[in-house]
């Protein structure tokens, strides 16, 4: 049975754990339903079909009236409109994920960092930079700055193996959202080295900030990929043409 907690509703405990359970999972396989849901976890049936609806609306499963809910095929790419641990997105995609940890320190921020954070420059951040593989293929570089609030539990976590969000989770700091921008660069020497890219190779680069519950800023990351081995997907409606197709 699952239990409500202040910091996780039970329909995103329930999402957790079925997120687990996909990842075990082939393309195809049937989900249990909503009323099998709320046998296992204890929970109403809104509960249950609120978890379910997340799973959908993030591509990880298809639902069909009268037939059920089934594991979906691994996208290509990333929803823009939507941001999953390194760690969930390559499993959904049937890769083994694992990171590098570069650096890991606490120090005072910088004027930039304090800026993207809404601290005064000079308080103390945890400053982790990874490098991200899919089975043992270099799939992005981040660079990611902290509140120092999270410093006791980024500090001590296993982070070549396991989440950093899932780590903010269990530490009670819980990531509800945020804006990102994107643009493309070119691949630096340092990239070229990490990456094994060449210097000049264009990269996809995504830089976001995420605020908790709260709505303070608790994250600032800067992502680097390499143009060929990673995409976002993004969905888009017309503007100016209402819902018939017409011109207005």
């Amino acid at each position: 049975m699952i239990q409500a907690n202040a910091t996780r509703p039970q329909y995103r405990q329930i999402e957790q754990a079925l997120r687990e359970r996909i990842s075990t999972l082939l393309p195809g396989a049937r989900l249990p339903s909503d009323a099998e849901l709320c046998a296992e976890f204890g929970v109403s049936r809104m509960t249950a079909r609120n978890a379910m609806q997340q799973l959908a609306e993030d591509g990880l499963i298809t639902r069909t009236p009268g037939r059920g809910s089934f594991v979906a095929d691994p996208p290509a790419h990333r929803r823009a409109n939507r941001l999953m641990t390194f760690t969930q997105e390559m499993r959904r995609a049937g890769r083994v994920p694992s990171s590098r940890v570069l650096t890991r320190v606490v120090r005072p921020s910088s004027t930039a960092e304090a800026e993207s954070l809404g601290v005064a420059p000079g308080q103390p951040v945890v400053h982790l930079r990874r490098l991200q593989l899919a089975d043992d293929e270099p799939i992005a570089l981040e660079s990611t700055v902290l509140l120092g609030l999270s410093a006791d539990a980024v500090m001590a976590a296993d982070l070549a193996n396991g989440s950093l969000h899932e780590t903010l989770g269990g530490a009670g700091i819980v990531l509800r959202g945020g804006t990102s921008t994107i643009g493309a660069e070119a691949a630096t020497a340092d990239d070229a080295r990490l990456l094994a890219v060449r210097i000049g190779d264009p990269l996809l680069v995504e830089r976001r900030v995420i605020a908790d519950g709260h709505g303070r800023r608790v994250e600032a990351t800067e992502s680097r990929y390499p143009a060929d081995r990673y995409g976002l997907v993004v969905g888009f409606d017309i503007e100016g043409r209402d819902l018939e197709g017409t011109e207005r």
